[in-house]
């Protein structure tokens, strides 16, 4: 690959633009953050910085990293930044090319991050997606610990071909595209994104006042926390009904606020 300026790599990017790359990069700090030393994440939030005039991507010298690290008062060495480099690689965080000049010497290299991808099943948590009902427009939990009920599901299960599985490209178009983008790093499955989207859509009916924009940072917060809720080991027996809940407590902070700057704003 060619040296060359940043725009040059453009077309590497993996990201729509800052935004996206930015919410990729909370969901990677909730998996890696403990597995970098401190100078290590100096280092690495550094080169993060370093690629937002294309999203994702950095073609900025080491020691212009380091350089820059210094002159915030956050003094790490060469090899500090290179070490960080190996683990973000060998973690998928990283994909580092490297470039030519004109007389095939190298120079310095472009690196380019990569859209979070994550298995949230684990020994720690236990997800039950096929059981959910909708009851005067709030998510309930079947009785899902009933061995007869568990059973049908797992037989139904077998009998699923997993090639019948349809991904996130698969979404409706009344799903937004950045709450569809940041679901399927956790769930690609264009049913079970659609169904998160539908608890915001009843969440939000008498909420006239929010747009759409409105709706979609709400779904993202409340995501967040149910992913993070998920990754810290709780076990969840039914993720629509948490869902659910974290959205209506978000709401409901939400109007205890107004109603508190209304009576600030009235008291004065």
């Amino acid at each position: 690959m060619k040296a060359g300026n940043i725009e040059q790599f453009q077309h590497l990017s993996n990201f729509r633009d800052l935004k996206d790359f930015n919410n990729h990069i909370e969901q990677w700090m909730i998996d890696l953050k403990q597995k970098f030393t401190k100078s290590e994440l100096i280092a690495l939030k550094r080169l993060i910085r370093f690629s937002a005039k294309v999203a994702g991507i950095s073609n900025a010298k080491i020691q212009t990293l380091v350089s820059a690290c210094h002159e915030a008062g956050q003094e790490i060495s060469r090899s500090t930044y290179e070490r960080m480099l190996r683990k973000a690689k060998k973690f998928g965080l990283l994909i580092v090319y490297n470039t030519t000049k004109e007389n095939g010497k190298q120079s310095h290299n472009v690196y380019v991050f990569q859209r979070y991808q994550s298995q949230i099943v684990s020994d720690s948590s236990t997800i039950d997606v096929a059981e959910s009902a909708k009851i005067d427009g709030a998510y309930k939990t079947n009785n899902l610990l009933e061995t007869n009920n568990q059973n049908n599901i797992n037989k139904r299960n077998e009998n699923v071909q997993k090639d019948d599985k349809l991904d996130a490209s698969f979404t409706s178009n009344r799903v937004p595209t950045e709450f569809r983008d940041l679901v399927k790093c956790f769930f690609d499955d264009y049913k079970t994104i659609e169904e998160f989207w539908k608890v915001i859509t009843i969440q939000t009916y008498y909420y006239t006042y929010m747009s759409i924009d409105d709706k979609v940072s709400l779904a993202i917060d409340a995501m967040k926390q149910l992913i993070r809720n998920i990754k810290f080991g709780r076990k969840v027996r039914n993720i629509f009904g948490l869902y659910y809940a974290i959205v209506g407590a978000l709401l409901d902070r939400e109007y205890e606020s107004t109603l508190i700057e209304m009576y600030e704003e009235y008291a004065s």
